[in-house]
């Protein structure tokens, strides 16, 4: 039977440490919970006789590996290519299990909910967090329940109910979905929110611990797309504590991508400012970043602080050409990915060798460019 030893935990507002008889995704107090100290990295603690995430197991704090629930996530591809002139590596996400880097996370996520005895839990998504915690939720033998935005595309929806989920679209904007999730949640229902609870951010931070393995140094520059941020947190949080280790001497500039349609972080970082305000949303086809109210935005901004990173915006004529232009090079990824590719496009002169680009998810995902 898998178990966690339980790093401290506790909210960032009160600091009340996180129960052991309960699975709050929020404190008492409105705080989030996070990890008073992120999980050390230790290379005496990988086990490479192991594939995939497996070999990080014991750096997800847990107590066995042997129950350990894997659909054989992570040792994702790291591929070279070149836009406008400069080599950039491309760590290939997409090719996880269900097709984004969500299975990460959730493969941790799902393992503690496993080790509480948790039966049933529901979740909310844009569409990818949706479809990996259906799908690792059906390997645990969880029943899970999703809600999604009505908009959210047909391949995501048709992966959650193939995984034997309920699947509930919600009218209206991603926000509504989050609202009634809420309610099932108020309700007594367990919220496995992958934006909230901070379990599978150690899932994350295995990117970064791949990345300089199979890069066989730090990024000069690491780029991503941010919705709610988790992405971009959980792989600062992994080269922090590789750094820490002494591991790597230092950490990546790491450059966080919206769309211009949807970018809280934007605005907040280009107003010198951590405290981020909810933007209206416009449509873009950028659907795994149109989140207004960033669960790790502000984390985010606080350690972009001293020329350690910046945020920047892409308009849709950027984002629909880079697609393309990916496409064209052999990189079939869903327009989210392509926010990064555009965002080199228009940055990289600027930036730090070598540069890294994180591809969230497969094409497949997506039919709204059809």
């Amino acid at each position: 039977m898998i178990g966690f030893i339980m790093a401290i935990i506790a909210c960032t507002s009160c600091h009340k440490i996180y129960p052991n008889d309960r699975v709050p995704f929020q404190c008492e107090c409105g705080g989030s919970y996070d990890y008073a100290e992120f999980p050390d990295y230790s290379e005496n603690l990988i086990d490479n006789t192991k594939s995939g995430m497996m070999k990080y197991a014991r750096l997800f704090n847990l107590e066995e590996e042997s129950g350990w629930v894997s659909l054989g996530e992570g040792n994702t591809p790291l591929l070279s290519t070149s836009i406008d002139g400069v080599e950039v590596f491309c760590k290939m996400e997409s090719h996880n299990p269900t097709g984004s880097y969500k299975d990460r996370g959730s493969a941790v996520l799902v393992n503690f909910l496993k080790s509480r005895g948790v039966t049933f839990a529901v979740e909310d998504s844009s569409g990818n967090a949706g479809a990996s915690f259906a799908g690792y939720c059906a390997r645990a033998g969880i029943k899970a329940r999703v809600y999604v935005p009505e908009s959210a595309s047909g391949p995501k929806r048709m992966q959650i109910e193939r995984y034997g989920a309920e699947l509930i679209r919600v009218p209206g904007p991603r926000s509504e979905a989050a609202k009634a999730v809420m309610e099932a949640a108020n309700s007594g229902a367990v919220y496995a929110s992958h934006a909230w609870m901070p379990f599978g951010l150690t899932g994350i931070a295995s990117i970064a611990y791949e990345i300089v393995e199979q890069l066989g140094q730090v990024p000069g520059t690491l780029v991503a797309p941010v919705g709610h941020g988790g992405l971009l947190f959980g792989i600062m949080r992994g080269f922090e504590s590789m750094r820490k280790a002494g591991r790597i001497p230092n950490e990546p500039f790491y450059l966080g991508v919206q769309s211009s349609g949807c970018s809280p972080m934007v605005f907040a970082y280009s107003n010198n400012t951590t405290q981020i305000s909810e933007v209206l949303l416009s449509d873009t086809a950028a659907e795994g970043v149109k989140v207004s109210q960033p669960a790790r935005g502000s984390a985010i901004l606080e350690r972009m602080k001293s020329g350690k990173g910046r945020m920047v915006s892409i308009d849709e004529s950027n984002l629909l050409d880079s697609w393309r232009a990916s496409a064209r090079q052999g990189f079939y990824m869903e327009p989210t990915s392509a926010l990064v590719w555009a965002a080199i496009k228009q940055n990289v002169k600027d930036f730090k060798t070598p540069v890294v680009a994180i591809i969230t998810g497969s094409g497949y995902k997506s039919t709204i460019l059809s």
